[in-house]
């Protein structure tokens, strides 16, 4: 399998754009059938999602969704053990927040992740100036410490993040917490701008991105586009062949290269 970085660089230098689709782990239905349906969709690299009570950057879907997955007892270990068992030939990016990492601890935590074969992990309540031991630890173990930059962050902290960054840059499009939005926000290609002359990784836009043609003005500007909300609103109705079927859309809607 390609490391996460290797992975987007070989769509973007190919003149392709990246979709990476997130699904919510231990959410019933998410499984190893689903996550190779994604990969048999042209995801480059897939984002799942370990549940935390206090999702502090979701919005009503993902929150949603994040409560279900605890109530059936969703737990970090079984989601990675499920990861594993997918046997991926793109590499699978990790999303939780730090409370559930640090409580199963840095070193525990990434050694299983690594078993798995987890290429990154985003902790998006861990800042990059508080995070040396987090990333410690992550190059100690090989998965990429992706950081997210935010629009209206300064240019100081934006080249701080860029400079800590591994895997890819998450560029979060808009203010506020995930779910799709009407149109998409112009403050994502302002920050994908501010971002360019401050590192050479992929650049992804996720946050927002809920149709096909936003993910198609995404690709105008970005590297690729991370779909989460759109997606997990199909897994709420109980429709696997949706989700699957609106990834499809979402592959076909940025060039491939």
């Amino acid at each position: 399998m390609p490391s996460l970085e290797d992975a987007l660089r070989k769509r973007r230098d190919t003149g392709g754009r990246a979709f990476v689709p997130y699904v919510t782990g231990g959410f019933p239905g998410v499984d190893p059938s689903l996550l190779r349906g994604l990969q048999d969709a042209g995801a480059d690299a897939i984002e799942v999602g370990i549940p935390f009570s206090d999702p502090v950057m979701d919005g009503g879907v993902i929150q949603e969704a994040s409560r279900m997955a605890l109530a059936a007892g969703a737990r970090p270990s079984p989601i990675l053990e499920m990861i594993a068992r997918a046997s991926l030939e793109v590499p699978v990016v990790i999303m939780s927040y730090v409370n559930p990492i640090y409580r199963h601890g840095f070193e525990g935590f990434l050694g299983e992740a690594e078993r798995a074969r987890v290429a990154g992990v985003i902790v998006p309540d861990l800042p990059f100036d508080e995070a040396d031991d987090w990333m410690s630890a992550c190059r100690s173990h090989g998965v990429a410490a992706v950081q997210l930059a935010a629009p209206g962050t300064s240019p100081d902290r934006l080249a701080g993040i860029a400079q800590a960054a591994h895997g890819f840059v998450y560029c979060v499009a808009t203010y506020g917490v995930t779910g799709a939005r009407d149109s998409l926000s112009g403050t994502a290609e302002e920050l994908v701008g501010r971002l360019r002359p401050l590192t050479d990784l992929p650049l992804l836009v996720g946050v927002g991105v809920g149709t096909p043609e936003q993910a198609a003005e995404v690709g105008v500007f970005a590297d690729g586009a991370i779909v989460g909300s759109a997606l997990m609103e199909q897994m709420l109705g109980g429709d696997v062949g949706g989700l699957l079927a609106l990834a499809g859309n979402f592959r076909r809607a940025l060039p491939t290269g």
